[in-house]
């Protein structure tokens, strides 16, 4: 694959068989594969198993499940879920050739195009810096959004524009004006403004959104839950995101979020719903209110109070955080595989533990015998040593008696034969 793939046009799935993301994503996958063929697109669908191929995936970037990259001869792109089949035939245009800024001549067209887009880039003028300067971003982000280019008289009469040549954005029922001296680079600002102001956000949203440096706030809840509680939370956040843009849209995103799976492995911990919780994609911070959030009004206090650093930032990138990121994800790698298959799990983990068990057992057991042994083994000879060294003293004792008693009797001999010869 990774010599083939240089070659031709892919659109890879880096999953993991465990994965329950990955899981709900497959029949939306063999559906993308048939309308791909369809289509008669160049772009070659496939998956790839990213726990099987890891050095694979790892060069490609892939940091969660499931991932979805656009391999071309000249570069690589992620893709959102949230829009995928949008994605893939606005890529698939480009890629056979089409052009990456489609013209719009006519108003009926403008608004067919409005319809079928929620967030679509127009330019609008003649040749210009700033059209190059769109080329270039068109180029870029070609497969996260729609780039168009109309005449002024294209456009709704709603439209007012402060001057020409000029770039707008057309999303959640109104549009908004590029001005270079307060949004600054047109690059950044189209990367921040490719979302709608509020929206149902998931895994892969909040993986694409930590490209804009934007805190995402957002109202986690339960979808099927239709309490009062519930339907309060995601209403203040939306209000929030209506009706103070032109306050917070810089630095904020606004939506909502079924469910706190996802957000628990976030915070590495259990969050309550509903609940309103702030994060930070680029560094893994987040904020949680000090206080319960009533209205719209104790909302816009939330936000400011993070914007002016005197609401506490939990979580982070630390060190410390790290370690203990590890070890959450290793207690929930492990979780998921015995959920998913607990026979598969219990020969992955379970025959490795008992090894090393039986390993330590035998050393921790073995260790004080063999001392006892060689302890009691050494007091053997010494005591064996001892007698020896004792009774060798007895004998000479015995020879030395013995020796003094021969020579007294040899005297006693001597000393008749001396009377025998005097006689």
């Amino acid at each position: 694959f990774k010599e083939n793939r240089k070659d031709d046009i892919w659109l890879v799935d880096f999953y993991a068989p465990w994965c329950g993301h990955c899981k709900k994503l497959e029949p939306v996958w063999n559906e993308v594969g048939i309308e791909m063929e369809r289509m008669g697109s160049p772009v070659k669908v496939g998956k790839m198993d990213a726990t099987s191929f890891s050095s694979i995936a790892s060069e490609f970037g892939v940091r969660g499940y499931p991932t979805i990259k656009l391999l071309r001869a000249l570069g690589l792109f992620s893709l959102e879920k949230r829009k995928l089949r949008g994605d893939l035939i606005n890529a698939s245009t480009y890629l056979r050739g089409g052009p990456l800024i489609r013209p719009l001549p006519s108003q009926h067209m403008f608004e067919h195009v409005q319809k079928r887009h929620r967030v679509l880039f127009v330019y609008v003028g003649g040749e210009s810096p700033l059209k190059e300067k769109y080329i270039d971003v068109a180029s870029e982000l070609i497969v996260y959004t729609y780039f168009f280019s109309a005449s002024e008289n294209v456009l709704p009469k709603y439209v007012t524009l402060p001057e020409l040549p000029a770039v707008v954005v057309f999303k959640d029922g109104t549009y908004f004006v590029y001005d270079e001296y307060e949004d600054g680079d047109l690059s950044s600002w189209i990367n921040r403004e490719r979302f709608q102001g509020y929206l149902n956000v998931d895994g892969f949203t909040l993986y694409e959104l930590g490209d804009t440096g934007k805190l995402v706030a957002i109202a986690v809840i339960d979808d099927k839950n239709s309490s009062v509680e519930h339907t309060r939370l995601k209403s203040i956040i939306q209000e929030v995101a209506r009706d103070y843009r032109d306050n917070f849209h810089r630095d904020f995103q606004f939506g909502h979020m079924d469910g706190n799976d996802y957000i628990n492995s976030l915070l590495m911990d259990e969050l309550t719903i509903p609940t309103i919780v702030v994060l930070n994609t680029s560094n893994q911070q987040y904020f949680l209110p000090d206080r319960h959030i009533e209205n719209t009004k104790d909302m816009v206090k939330f936000i400011n109070n993070i914007l002016d650093g005197t609401a506490e930032a939990q979580g982070g990138d630390g060190l410390l955080q790290r370690i203990k990121r590890v070890i959450y994800d290793a207690k929930s790698t492990v979780m998921s595989v015995f959920k998913s298959s607990p026979l598969l799990g219990c020969f992955l983990f379970g025959l490795p533990l008992g090894v090393i068990s039986i390993m330590c057992y035998g050393i921790c057991t073995a260790d004080p015998d063999g001392g006892v042994d060689e302890q009691e083994t050494a007091k053997k000879e010494s005591s064996d040593r001892e007698l020896t060294d004792e009774g060798t003293e007895e004998e000479q004792e015995e020879e030395k008696s013995g020796r003094e008693t021969e020579l007294s009797d040899d005297e006693l001999q001597q000393k008749d034969l001396m009377e025998k010869k005097k006689d």
